[in-house]
């Protein structure tokens, strides 16, 4: 275990609100940071003390992005591994065996299977042929994803029926195609692990979607979600210690009538956590920046009697500061980007009560 002392610095693979985040977190705590991701809308860069804007295949920059950090992190799960495997994997947290795992959906579902979690029926597509016997097999309503590279709805299509299949083309990647769930609601299980193997779970939201994006989390998340919290933190627990993780790293889960169904992993902290920054006795952001710098873990407990945390999307994010007139403790985080694009995350508000508000299912 080692403990980076104040004045080190942090290297950070992509420029997005994450990264933003993780940098915020990381000054406060006495460290300098350097990001690094191919041109574009960094907003990452406002909170660096330096910033590559280099391709992810440029290995010379890596070198001298390397040079300058102490350990190295990521805030998404899509940076190459080969980016990552040109850094020395001694100053990776987590390790790059995560983001192995992460970045394929079929790894992913076989890898979380061998520790007891059930994921819905799923089949490997390759072809139009795999895709009709994936159907027959699986049956339809489902949806097909594409083994990599998809996140917030991207990379994925519903298929209502077999006969709305026929009006998809196959994209030629590997895919995956999975059966829907009957599932009350979505909830996450984000944990923090350190170096010495110390593991300390964040209450689990209640999570809405819209168009494969999430829309809101809210605690508490209810009964249902409660009574298989317990379940889903062990199989997040054994994930976790088989991949040796350091930082924070986040499991999907649908609550069933029949138990949880795993959905998907994403190591890194997750927009679903968001709310730890003010409903939290340690915020996601900070406690990864404490665990990848060897330093004691935050407390996890929850502040707050009811939380709600929403995302502001795309125009929304122009009016965003109406917000602050609202009854009650809203606390807006906009991220500063250029554009205000449909479908795009601008920033989010969280609600916070000492009263304990209605249950989300």
């Amino acid at each position: 275990m080692r403990t980076l002392p104040p004045g080190s610095t942090i290297g950070i693979l992509g420029g997005g609100q994450l990264g933003r985040m993780l940098a915020v977190a990381a000054l406060q705590l006495g460290y300098r940071c350097i990001g690094y991701a191919p041109k574009g809308d960094n907003i990452a860069r406002d909170v660096c003390t330096d910033f590559f804007e280099n391709d992810w295949s440029d290995t010379a920059a890596l070198a001298a992005f390397a040079a300058k950090c102490d350990v190295v992190t990521w805030e998404f799960e899509n940076v190459p591994l080969s980016t990552v495997h040109a850094l020395p994997e001694t100053m990776l947290a987590p390790g790059p065996k995560a983001l192995e795992v992460a970045q394929d959906r079929l790894n992913e579902k076989s890898f979380v299977e061998g520790f007891g979690a059930q994921p819905a029926p799923y089949k490997r597509v390759e072809d139009d042929a795999d895709f009709a016997r994936a159907l027959e097999m699986v049956g339809a309503p489902g949806i097909l994803k594409t083994a990599r590279d998809g996140y917030d709805g991207k990379g994925q299509w519903r298929v209502a029926s077999a006969h709305d299949a026929d009006g998809i083309r196959f994209p030629g990647v590997a895919c995956v195609y999975e059966g829907m769930v009957d599932f009350e609601t979505e909830f996450s299980v984000i944990l923090v692990r350190g170096y010495d193997g110390e593991i300390r779970f964040w209450d689990s939201t209640a999570n809405t979607h819209d168009s494969g994006m999430l829309s809101s989390s809210i605690l508490p998340a209810g009964p249902l979600v409660e009574a298989q919290v317990d379940a889903a933190r062990g199989i997040a627990g054994q994930v976790a210690d088989a991949l040796n993780y350091v930082g924070v790293l986040t499991l999907e889960f649908f609550a069933t009538k029949a138990g949880p169904v795993f959905n998907e992993m994403a190591p890194r902290v997750h927009n679903s956590g968001h709310w730890s920054i003010e409903g939290a006795a340690t915020s996601q952001f900070e406690n990864h920046i404490r665990a990848i710098c060897g330093l004691p873990l935050g407390g996890t407990e929850t502040r707050f009697a009811s939380i709600e945390m929403r995302n502001i999307i795309g125009k929304d994010a122009l009016e965003a500061h109406t917000l602050l007139a609202e009854d009650g403790e809203p606390h807006l985080h906009l991220y500063g980007k250029a554009e205000a694009r449909e479908g795009r995350k601008m920033g989010h508000v969280t609600r916070v009560s000492h009263e304990a508000g209605p249950a989300s299912a």
